[in-house]
This record gives structure tokens, sequence and C-alpha cells, in this order.
């Protein structure tokens, strides 16, 4: 008991380890991901009070409030609704114990202590959370040109004036391409499943 409150006091507790794939049903974090929607795990790094768990459409984060405590709280990040940024690998010095690996994803910062023996692992994560990063940063911004070119495009109708035109049916169905082509281009520049990046950069 006194050893597990030294590890909690010392900080040693939050050093996490890389799960193997092959161990991803014995965690707690299974329990949470929807496979009858054809989510999966491709990276889980556990610590004795958290556990990390990156599938191919969300963060999903067991937050252990200490490692003597079975009080565990939920959190899940859908990549497609909070974007990664700020991605950073800090690898380890002569004494450390430890390298990190920090990212925003959404509001939220995350700093995760790794033991340095998973530096391969980690270094294999680091490029898939910069990939993921850049996915959904260009892809915000191709949305916003789409929305840009929409609403200058609808402005530009909307002072034109043609003498017997059926203002009615014309605006549903100038409302209906509209919508159409917004549509098609949300589907084609909001991704939801990153699979693809993680079985191109996950080798260790």
């Amino acid at each position: 008991m006194f050893g597990k409150v030294a590890a909690d006091v010392l900080g040693l507790s939050d050093i996490g380890s890389v799960i193997k794939p092959q161990d991803y049903d014995k965690v707690d974090s299974d329990d949470y991901i929807m496979h009858e929607d054809g989510e999966k795990i491709y990276f889980l790094i556990k610590s004795k009070s958290d556990e990390y768990c990156f599938t191919n459409k969300a963060l999903i984060h067991l937050d252990g409030t200490s490692a003597t405590s079975k009080k565990r709280t939920l959190r899940r990040f859908d990549y497609h609704l909070y974007r990664i940024s700020n991605v950073l690998l800090e690898t380890a010095g002569t004494v450390d114990l430890d390298v990190e690996i920090k990212f925003k994803i959404g509001s939220e910062v995350y700093s995760i202590d790794v033991h340095k023996k998973h530096l391969e692992e980690v270094k294999d994560l680091y490029k898939s959370l910069i990939k993921i990063a850049e996915i959904t940063h260009d892809n915000e911004i191709y949305t916003n040109y789409a929305k840009d070119s929409l609403h200058h495009a609808s402005s530009t109708l909307s002072q034109v004036r043609t003498e017997n035109v059926d203002v009615v049916n014309q605006f549903k169905e100038i409302n209906k391409l509209a919508f159409d082509w917004l549509s098609d281009t949300k589907k084609q520049y909001s991704l939801k499943d990153y699979g693809f990046v993680f079985e191109k950069y996950i080798h260790n």
C-alpha cells in the first residue's frame, strides 16, 4: 500500500507503457470501443491510473483520479469534431525515465508520459497525430472555401433581375443545388475514419 502511495506522490504512476495489440482485449478501454460501427484500437498507452486509447475514429481517455482509486472518468474525442494540433514529442534526457507525447485536441491539452523503452512506438504515434492534424487542418480550409464560394454565388444570383422568371421555383432549385453541393463537399472533407493513417505509420 505504501509503495502505491509513494508512486503517486513521486509521479511514477503516471509513466505509461505501450500495450501490444494482442492485449487490447484485456484493457478497460476495449469495453467502450464501438466495434459494431467498425471502430478499432490502433495505439494504447496505459499507466496505473489512466488509459489513452487511439482508435481509427477517436481518442478515448479513461481518466483515473490516482493509482489507488478505482474511480474513472471516460472522455471521448472524435477526430472530426475535436481537431488535433500542437503535436510535440519530447525525448528522454540522460536521467529521465520517460518520453512525452504532447498535443491539443479540441480545447483539451494532453501531455502523456511514456517509459523511454517505448520511444520507437511513440515515434509512430507522433507521426500519426501529425498527419491527422494536417489532414483535418486542410479539410477545414477547403470546407471554408466551399462555404465562401457558395455565399458569393448566392449573392451574385440575388442581384440578377430577369423578366418572366418564376422566382419561387427558381429559389427552390438554387437552394436544392446549393444544399446538395455543400453536402457533397462536407462528405469529401469531413473524414471520420483515420484508420488508413495509423496503418501507414504504426509499425512498432
